[in-house]
């Protein structure tokens, strides 16, 4: 075992310290990624930290993203939120990059949405789409499973059914329900910061990539060999590189975000309100005090 990997604190010890924050015991989690954080104005908060009092969580350090989890009330559903993440390209190690998750899963949460900007390969898609994930393609030169063998986890994770299909129908439900018509298709990740070539564009879609990010994928890895069951979905910011007319920035990224936001608010409220319909476990509430 490295000396990072000494340094890092266990999942447990951070799941501890969550526990005692709030009685709400929610079996679903979202990642709120660019674009997706104006839901956090229907969230009926019961209790939020800052990601930076939590034992191994790395800070975000990118505009959009908080840095904080909140646990809460969507859609009358509880729920754990993780305000923006923390990305690879900042140089944080992939470890502590996918640590949130594995807190997740020490804490007893057992489904997880992923939310995320992304930009636009398939020529059929505009800004403002959403894309429900079907299938990833890890560019990002590094796999969030290497390293040391964790415990009672499987080092060899099955990756031939990423996103779970009863999460993703909820989302197509939540998304006809408030008039939305979901994408659907594959996300290629990125290592970044830089945004990619037309060259590289051409040959990601040449692979079958409908969409392209810096994140979601290691997020989606390390959920699975945790158990979790995962769903994701990506708001479509801006055609991808030779793909438009402008030249690409955060600050579009965020401006489309900006402009679909009541969009992405229903979207997210109407699936927390379906997964509470259909499933009944995250009724289990904590009752000792905090």
């Amino acid at each position: 075992m490295n000396k990072s990997s000494q340094r890092q604190p266990s999942p447990q010890i951070a799941a501890a310290r969550l526990k005692k924050l709030s009685s709400l015991r929610p079996t679903l989690a979202i990642a709120l990624g660019s674009g997706f954080h104006h839901v956090l104005t229907e969230l009926r908060v019961d209790r939020k930290v800052s990601c930076a009092k939590i034992p191994g969580f790395p800070v975000p350090g990118v505009s959009g993203h908080a840095g904080e989890l909140i646990f809460g009330r969507l859609g009358g559903t509880p729920v754990l939120v993780l305000s923006g993440r923390a990305h690879f390209y900042e140089g944080h190690p992939m470890e502590q990059v996918t640590f949130p998750i594995r807190t997740l899963a020490a804490l007893g949460i057992r489904d997880l949405l992923l939310t995320s900007a992304a930009g636009g390969i398939n020529p059929d898609f505009r800004p403002g789409d959403f894309m429900v994930l079907t299938d990833h393609i890890n560019f990002m030169g590094v796999n969030p499973l290497r390293g040391p063998a964790v415990p009672g986890r499987t080092r060899f994770v099955d990756m031939t059914r990423v996103y779970d299909r009863q999460l993703s129908a909820l989302l197509f439900r939540a998304g006809k329900s408030g008039n939305l018509k979901l994408r659907r298709g594959i996300y290629l990740a990125v290592s970044g910061p830089s945004y990619e070539t037309p060259a590289e564009i051409r040959a990601f879609a040449r692979l079958g990539a409908d969409a392209v990010g810096m994140s979601t994928v290691p997020e989606a890895m390390v959920a699975r060999q945790c158990g979790l069951n995962v769903a994701a979905v990506s708001c479509i910011t801006n055609p991808a590189a030779g793909r438009g007319r402008n030249r690409l920035s955060h600050a579009e990224v965020l401006k489309t975000g900006e402009r679909v936001k009541g969009l992405a608010v229903e979207l997210l409220k109407n699936f927390m309100r379906y997964y509470g319909e259909t499933d009944n476990t995250w009724r289990r509430v904590e009752t000792t005090t905090r």
